[in-house]
């Protein structure tokens, strides 16, 4: 069997508005909520759903044959609540068709997996759990933000339960080998890794309406051909990309709808190939061998590394203050703070301070509202600046609290502690009265005995004697004859 694997990752950040050092301990709202719900309304009118509504047609069309996953991260599905609900129902429909395979991710589309486990973990369990939630889906298989991937990150993931990951068929990766196979994880090998074929994802997601382009322009027959001329023993093609390529990256009037309309049909048609979601391709397929990726990666820029997140001091001196603050944070048990934690960590906070303005400089001007690096890094500063105000002090509160209800305690156990002292001295003095008493008991019971000995004695001796057997006959005979007298 050969297979197309389609993917797409949606996503948008909470941007932050303009937050000046004067603001600093003296506003604690962070979130341009005009800008934000702005940008959802168009991108949902533009990308979501109109591709959504041509993605349901298609699958209706195809009769099964079409597949395809997304992973939404929860900030976007938190700003589809808010700003757009429509958008989010539409994913549910497409859900419903079982042709759809909802995929897990960190929740707050962060960095976490470089940084810190624990936090990594807790995201990623949220995020399935929300998707769950949403579309009745127990997602199996993971991509991490921005398709980040090693071989330590790919043993967390697998431990954490999922069999399948997704991440970036990086040259200096595979080096001879080809991304059009299946993978495993070269410390676990039971944990699948299904590799983005970048050069056909990226023909659609950046050169599809480039006029400079030598292929311009591309259609959906002459796709399906190139994907047909793979290699026979080549089992199958991961195209994976942005969704917002489709209206927003590159706009309708491009004509990238009547493309991803014709695209399914030319390649069921035109092809040997069929369409299968990530859990399919993992169950379906055999490995042929290991991955081995000592260092990240990612799918952004042509180095397909970090540096477009962390590849600068402003960059790192921002990442790792956020950062440092987690302990503190979760200690306050405070939720708007918690909240506002995960809001901080979105990847695209620290993507807009990049300094990278080679070879893929007009795709970070695009996507970043600040008009430099500087700007950018200045201004989330400030805000954590604040943030970490207001953790210092609710860390601070809780610590008087605490002492509070400690000192309350001791104080309880002291007030007891003196009753009880109390109490005892009463029953020692009680048990002395009760023994003085014994003992004086004990003496007028000696006193009397022997005053009754004594008596007995005294008793004793004045008795008059007893007459003897003879005397009393002579008695009564002396009585006799004073009578007959």
């Amino acid at each position: 069997m050969r297979t197309v694997c389609l993917y797409f990752q949606v996503h948008q950040p909470f941007r932050f508005r303009t937050y000046r050092f004067f603001d600093i301990g003296n506003d604690h709202y962070y979130y341009d909520d005009y800008t934000n719900e702005s940008i959802m309304r168009k991108v949902a009118d533009k990308c979501y759903l109109p591709a959504n509504q041509l993605i349901l047609d298609l699958i209706n069309k195809h009769k099964g044959k079409f597949k395809l996953a997304f992973s939404i991260s929860g900030i976007a599905i938190e700003q589809f609540k808010l700003y757009a609900p429509e958008v989010l129902e539409s994913f549910r429909k497409l859900a419903d068709t079982g042709q759809v395979e909802f995929l897990a991710e960190t929740y707050a589309h962060s960095l976490s997996s470089l940084k810190d486990h624990d936090e990594f973990v807790k995201q990623v369990m949220e995020h399935k759990a929300l998707i769950k939630n949403t579309f009745g889906q127990d997602p199996t298989v993971f991509r991490n933000t921005e398709l980040i991937y090693s071989d330590d990150i790919g043993s967390d993931v697998y431990r954490m339960g999922f069999k399948a990951m997704l991440t970036e068929g990086a040259k200096h990766v595979l080096g001879w080998k080809s991304p059009n196979y299946l993978y495993c994880n070269a410390r676990e090998p039971k944990l699948k890794v299904l590799l983005k074929n970048f050069k056909l994802s990226d023909d659609v997601a950046f050169r599809y309406s480039n006029k400079g382009w030598s292929d311009y322009p591309l259609t959906a027959k002459k796709f399906a051909g190139w994907i047909k001329a793979t290699p026979k023993e080549e089992e199958m093609v991961n195209l994976f990309m942005d969704y917002e390529t489709f209206g927003e990256h590159q706009w309708a009037e491009s004509g990238i709808f009547d493309f991803l309309g014709a695209l399914p049909g030319a390649i069921l048609d035109g092809t040997d190939f069929t369409f299968s979601t990530p859990s399919e391709v993992s169950e379906s397929l055999q490995v042929v061998s290991a991955v081995h990726v000592p260092n990240p990666i990612s799918w952004a820029d042509e180095e397909r590394d970090l540096s477009a997140w962390l590849g600068n001091e402003m960059q790192q001196e921002a990442f790792d203050k956020l950062y440092s603050l987690k302990d503190a944070v979760y200690q306050t048990g405070d939720d708007e703070l918690i909240q506002d934690y995960k809001y901080l960590q979105v990847s695209d906070h620290f993507y807009y301070m990049s300094t990278k303005f080679f070879s893929d400089g007009d795709v970070h001007s695009y996507f970043n509202p600040y008009s430099t690096p500087y700007e950018a890094f200045m201004n989330y500063m400030n805000v954590l600046s604040d943030f970490k105000i207001r953790v210092d002090a609710s860390v601070s509160e809780g610590m008087d609290s605490e002492i509070s209800r400690l000192s309350k305690i001791i104080k309880e156990k002291d007030e007891k502690l003196t009753k009880y002292e109390i109490e005892l001295k009463s029953l020692r003095k009680r048990k002395l009265r009760t023994a003085s008493s014994d003992n004086v008991t004990t003496a007028d019971k000696s006193g009397t005995k022997k005053a009754a000995v004594k008596k007995t004695a005294i008793s004793k001796d004045t008795k008059k004697p007893t007459a003897g057997k003879g005397e009393k006959s002579a008695a009564k005979k002396g009585n006799s004859a004073k009578k007959g007298n």
